[in-house]
């Protein structure tokens, strides 16, 4: 991809999202980091900052419309989501249902709202989970977070079918178990790494494997 591209990030503000911010920056990217609360780090890195946007809101996604308007997008990455967990017996509904708005919903919106103003060439990146991999399930519980995660997963698989020809190709890219905020910082790699293998997916992503499942580390996810 060209330099001096443009990258719009969701939930960039901390985390992965923030990492993925700076080692985009460092690249020498224009980074239009897009959150609901500005961090002091993020406004060091970005080259703009969006902010008070709700992705799960008709209002928070007319704000982002608004924000990149006449802007052309290179590489979307779709990064905000939530984690909750619900066990079997004393199952939230509200909680799954607030996942899915997040994490499934809130991705295709976007994606289907910005798509005009990615070019021949650009590229969408899913931050999702191997918890959304249903091949993968040996531990069960999750149910709200692995749904959210597999319907991520089946609306982007859907978006690479339907933008191939367009020339844009979209990726489902599990992180890894990364010490962030939303793991109580109990992960296994730090989000600098993370941030490292991801960007390295989506340098290697094209129009051959547009569609796949694949984790920071190189390895590609079952569904």
């Amino acid at each position: 991809m060209p330099e001096q591209r443009t990258v719009v990030i969701t939930g960039a503000n901390r985390g992965i999202g923030l990492e993925l911010a700076r080692h985009f920056a460092g690249e020498g990217c224009d980074v239009i980091g897009v959150c609901r609360e500005a961090s002091p780090e993020l406004k060091e890195v970005a080259t703009r900052v969006i902010e008070s946007v709700d992705v799960t809101t008709a209002s928070g996604l007319q704000s982002l419309i608004d924000g990149v308007k006449g802007q052309s997008i290179d590489l979307l990455i779709n990064n905000a989501g939530l984690l909750q967990d619900e066990k079997l017996g004393s199952i939230d509904f509200d909680s799954i249902r607030t996942q899915m708005e997040i994490n499934a919903y809130a991705p295709l919106r976007v994606a289907e709202a910005l798509v005009s103003q990615i070019p021949y060439g650009g590229k969408i990146a899913n931050i999702t989970s191997r918890m959304g991999s249903i091949a993968d399930n040996d531990s069960g519980g999750r149910y709200g977070y692995r749904a959210s995660k597999a319907a991520l997963n089946a609306f982007g698989k859907s978006l690479a079918m339907d933008l191939k020809l367009k020339g844009i190709a979209v990726a489902q890219l599990h992180p890894g178990y990364v010490q962030t905020r939303m793991v109580n910082f109990g992960g296994l790699i730090t989000p600098e790494e993370s941030a490292k293998g991801l960007a390295a997916r989506i340098e290697g992503l094209n129009l051959e494997n547009t569609g796949s499942f694949w984790h920071s580390n190189g390895e590609e996810l079952p569904w």
